[in-house]
Parts: structure tokens; sequence; C-alpha cells
């Protein structure tokens, strides 16, 4: 239901450690710079919305073609000095372009590119910033499905940690060089120094109190960050009765009426497909029961292969309205302050800010996430041996690493 990818199969990733000390597999979905992101055009299908089959030359052709406009969108960002959404941006080209401009089928092509940038965003084209959307600092070595998905990670990160769950914050109080952390059912915890890494979204929506309040600079901060959301609705099948793909595609009039499925059989072996939506759609989603998400998934697979077969389970996330998350991760929105990371980023006092949000290059991603975690652990321990006047600092984090490092290949592959 969450995170799914490593973002930057290399040895720069500060996950890579782990996942090599771990010998987890990773299932390469594309290498760098596509214009899929985290997909390339190696094995996919895509569907009009009668479930006809698009030629593949025309989805090559239109991609290189989306490229092009991707370019072209760069000139525009050097010609307006107020930053516009790439929505925007992209209209300028094809009206400066016109050769550019896709009609009939094309078109529809054109826009399940759009819906595959936006799925990466977590966002709509109307939403992201055309200033900042490239500017992305995106490790090499492509994307690989995580197979055994991120719980091993997890679990070892985990271990040794006292961690209490169904503890949800609602207040966080310092002063007199302490901390006291106030949870829903009333009681306290109190501490010399604490590290806030809830989701952006939980922020945004105020529902945790500070107490001094947090200054105006961080949280105007907090408001000038966008919050995108992404939803998967897993189905589980008795028999595989789709191509043998990684990807399965709708195209459509709008990019809010394209789809996109994920092939978990290629990947992992069981009869598994992942229907993904980002932006808006995946906001819309949410205001379904489950079983109306998974049938609206199952009309659409009805018409591309007729032959299917009722899943036999299903599972549907709800990130936008999760309390626990209230959105997937974050992105620039419009005309956002070049300095909001800085400021997201900054301590107040003995309180620490970590999470994805807060990463230095990656945001919205798990390594990202993991290595502003580490950064804040590094400067929350800073400041303890400041305080308690130790000249010697011995780097908890850096340990770890050194015992999870390893001379193993990440092993990743592609069938």
């Amino acid at each position: 239901m969450g995170a799914s990818w490593l973002h930057g199969v290399c040895n720069e990733n500060p996950l890579a450690p782990l996942i090599r000390g771990l010998g987890l597999s990773l299932y390469r979905t594309s290498g760098d710079n596509s214009v899929l992101y985290d997909h390339d055009l190696e094995s996919y299908m895509l569907f009009n919305i009668d479930g006809k089959q698009v030629p593949q030359q025309m989805v090559i052709e239109v991609g290189d073609t989306f490229k092009k406009i991707l370019e072209e969108t760069g000139k525009v960002r050097d010609e307006h000095t107020e930053d516009i959404s790439v929505s925007q941006a992209i209209s300028i080209v094809l009206d400066k372009h016109p050769d550019l401009r896709q009609q009939g089928l094309a078109h529809e092509v054109l826009q399940w590119f759009i819906c595959r940038m936006e799925a990466w965003f977590a966002a709509d084209a109307d939403m992201i910033s055309l200033k900042t959307w490239d500017q992305e600092h995106v490790l090499s070595g492509g994307h690989g499905l995580m197979v055994q998905g991120y719980d091993p990670v997890i679990k070892v990160l985990a271990k040794d940690i006292d961690i209490r769950l169904n503890h949800r914050v609602k207040k966080i109080s310092s002063g007199y060089n302490k901390v006291m952390v106030t949870v829903e059912d009333g009681r306290n915890f109190v501490a010399d120094a604490a590290i806030i890494t809830v989701p952006i979204g939980i922020l945004k929506a105020n529902l945790i109190e500070f107490e001094p309040k947090l200054p105006d600079w961080k949280v105007s901060a907090i408001s000038d960050l966008g919050v995108g959301n992404e939803n998967k609705i897993a189905l589980r099948f008795d028999k595989v009765f789709w191509p043998n793909v990684e990807l399965l595609g709708t195209v459509a009039p709008t990019s809010y009426t394209c789809g996109y499925f994920l092939n978990l059989h290629k990947a992992t072996g069981h009869p598994v497909l992942v229907y993904m939506v980002a932006g808006r759609f995946a906001y819309d989603i949410e205001k379904l029961s489950d079983e109306a998400a998974a049938n609206f998934v199952m009309q659409q697979l009805k018409k591309m292969f007729p032959n299917a077969s009722k899943p036999v389970q299903y599972l549907v996330s709800r990130w936008g309205t999760d309390p626990n998350s209230l959105g997937c991760y974050s992105y620039d929105l419009v005309g956002k302050p070049t300095d909001v990371y800085d400021k997201l980023r900054a301590p107040l006092g003995n309180l620490f800010f970590g999470g994805e949000a807060v990463s230095l290059d990656n945001q919205g991603s798990v390594h990202g996430a993991y290595s502003a975690g580490v950064m804040a652990a590094e400067n929350c321990e800073s400041y303890m041996l400041e305080k308690l006047g130790h000249a010697e600092k011995l780097s908890l984090a850096s340990v770890r690493h050194e015992m999870l490092e390893t001379l193993i290949p990440l092993q990743i592959s592609r069938m």
C-alpha cells in the first residue's frame, strides 16, 4: 500500500548498505533519465477506453514528442520571471509549436504521459511548479521495485528500539531544556530533546499543538509546501489472465481519466495487479467504498481483457484521508519560496525535524526520508553532547552504517 521502489539503484543511495546487507533483491523497472521516471517503454501495453490496444510505435513517437514539449517548457521558464504551473507551460508550448499538438488517439497517449508525470509528484500538473519540477537530484542507477517490499528494512531499523505503537501525539511542549510529548490518552513523555518525523500533511493540518507556538517562519514553511496524494488498489487473482508485461495502461482524453496498472506478477511471481492513481483522482477514489473502488478498476480490466476473473482479495489505500498521514509526500507548489526546505529543516532549540519533506535533495523518497532522519539524529546528538559538555563526538548513525556496510553488490535484475 505504501512505498515500493528504490529510486537510484547505486552505492550512493543511503539505503544501499542496508539493502545489500539484508540480501534483498530488486526488480529493475527503468534505467536513468526515462521520460516515465520509474518506468521505461521496455515492457508495457496501453489500451484505449474501449479496450483496443494502442500501437506501440505510436506510444514511442508520442513519448519522443512529450520529451520535446518538456524541453520547450525550459524556455518558457526562462521567459517568465514569475513561476507558473507545468500545465500552463505545456499549453504555452503547444500554442507556440502547433506541430507538437497531438490529435485523436495520439492526444490520448500524450495525456497518459502527463498522467505518469503527475504520479511522480502525486499531484496534478496545474499544481506543480515549473521553476523546480526538473531540479530534483535523482540518484543514478535507475529504479527498482523492492521485491520483498520495505518491511525487512523497517524491521532491521526497528531492532532494539523502544517503539510505542498506537501513541498518537496531540501536543509537544518545550522549555527549560526539556520536551514533553502528550499522547491522545493524556499520558505524557518527558525527554531532553525530540525529533519530529510526522508526515508533512499532519503538520499542515495542525493536528499537533506546539507549546510555545511554532514561529511564523516555520508555520509559513509548512504551508508553502505541497503535499501530494497517490493511492493504490491492489487486486489479487487466483490465476493470471493478463500479458507478461511490467505495466498496463489506459489512455484517455484527459490525464485525470488515464489509468495505470503495475503487474506485480512479473516482479514477484504473485498474481497481483496494482492500480495506481494520483492527485485529484486519488482523493476522488477515497470517496468510494473499497468494493466500489475495486469494481471501478475491474470495469477497466474487463474492457482490456474480457476473460478477466474476479479478484479473490483486494486492498485499497486512502493516504489522503488517513489520519496518520493526510497525503503521501511533498512536492513544490507554484511560487514556492526558495528557502522553504531550509526553514522546514531548521531545529527549534531541542526540537529537530526529520522525514522526506526535509531531505536535502531527495524529497518524496524512502532514501530521502532515511537520510533526513540520520541528519536530524546527528544534529540532535551534537546538541545533546554540547549541553553535556562532551568534546568527543561518537556518531551513532555512522557506527550503524559501518556494521551494515558490506561488499555485496545490490541485487537487481529484469526478466
